[in-house]
């Protein structure tokens, strides 16, 4: 952090001179809670100690100059909608400057440079940590930080829906945005009600491993998944499955497909094990959380068959070493399973994880350990 601290604030000097303000904000793990958001479940996320960091200052323009280290690209940009610049990534800060704009806020001309470390392409909401990054700084720079916390977390969504073309949900901007150091976060994606819970495990480290493969898929099949649950939800008199039940799910088998079946069984007993966590969490209880992991990949592999090879060989890989819990993050089809180690297991699970993968599929994973962190924040000197 301080290295990656030390270059923007060098970079900035250098292109725009003195005394800009540092903002950070981080990229998200959730531990479990997958495919529930769209049902009105829960999602248990929590930021991480990865981030992306900005330094930030007025210039009395009404132009925006950015420049992105990792990317090694400079993009400037007016305020009006006309003003969307090419460059994706340069689209993300533009959409935070008009959705604060659209409901009210004040955005003038600033000078950025910016770089990070959230993995790219390893489900860790790198955009997300972007986004909020942003928002945060603009609503302290111009704002006086009146806008609230979750409208912050619904700037980074609308810009993800209208200026990124990706109709995500709210759970990667909440995290970044509500973030707590030692803590995850219930998220009630119906009601948007929200408590953290103690994630400080003395005797274990999470530990992503990133399968570095994503599979092409011919049809969608996350829509696919979501219209079967909308069926069983309609076929069920309920407006979602977080008024399911197995009873109810039961009562209607030999009314639904064997497909429809069983999506809408992973995501009761999905609602079901969210809950379970939070219990164990409280009562410091790591061992139950690690059963429900591998009970939530067990669900995501053969009920919502979201999973792959390489990632059912990873989790059977965690279960043979005795690892506490491990399981798919993310929508499935690729990227990384999550994995909760003890530590006096840590260095042998890395190292048999990485030979055993390499030798089967001629590649080795990416390793992170990850360390539940703050969200957004000014970086204070």
């Amino acid at each position: 952090m301080e290295s990656m601290k030390a270059e923007i604030q060098k970079i900035f000097k250098e292109r725009f001179g003195e005394g800009g303000t540092l903002y950070a904000s981080a990229g998200r793990i959730n531990l479990i809670g997958e495919h529930t958001d769209y049902n009105g479940g829960f999602v248990f996320p929590g930021a991480i100690d990865k981030v992306i960091m900005a330094e930030i200052k007025p210039n009395g323009m009404e132009k925006v100059r950015v420049f992105s280290i990792d990317i090694d690209e400079y993009a400037e940009f007016g305020l009006k909608e006309e003003d969307a610049p090419k460059q994706s990534w340069a689209r993300y800060i533009f959409g935070i400057c008009r959705e604060i704009q659209k409901r009210g806020g004040e955005v003038k001309g600033f000078d950025a440079v910016f770089a990070g470390n959230v993995p790219l392409g390893a489900g860790l909401s790198s955009s997300a940590a972007l986004e909020s990054c942003f928002a945060f700084a603009l609503n302290d720079l111009f704002n006086s930080n009146k806008i609230d916390k979750f409208e912050l977390a619904k700037i980074g969504q609308s810009t993800e829906h209208n200026y990124c073309g990706v109709n995500c949900g709210i759970m990667d901007q909440f995290a970044s945005v509500f973030g707590r150091k030692g803590n995850l976060m219930r998220l009630d994606c119906r009601s948007m009600e929200y408590e953290y819970f103690p994630f400080n495990p003395q005797d274990y480290k999470l530990v992503l491993v990133d399968s570095r493969v994503k599979h092409e898929l011919k049809d969608s099949p996350y829509n696919r998944r979501r219209e079967s649950c909308e069926r069983v939800a309609k076929r069920l008199g309920v407006d979602t499955l977080r008024d399911a039940t197995m009873e109810m799910l039961d009562a209607v088998k030999s009314d639904i497909t064997a497909e429809d079946y069983f999506r809408a069984k992973f995501v009761i007993e999905e609602k079901q094990r969210v809950l379970d966590v939070c219990d164990a969490l409280n009562a410091g209880d790591y061992e139950t959380v690690g059963k429900k992991m591998y009970e939530t990949h067990h669900g995501l592999s053969k009920d919502y068959e979201v999973s792959c090879e390489e990632l059912d060989f990873l989790n059977d890989v965690a279960k043979t070493l005795g690892v506490t819990g491990s399981r798919i993050m993310g929508g499935g089809f690729g990227g990384c399973t999550i994995n909760l180690v003890k530590n006096d297991l840590h260095d042998d699970f890395i190292k048999v994880v990485v030979d055993k993968f390499n030798e089967k599929y001629g590649h080795e994973p990416k390793i992170y350990d990850v360390v539940i962190s703050d969200g957004a924040r000014k970086i204070e000197e």
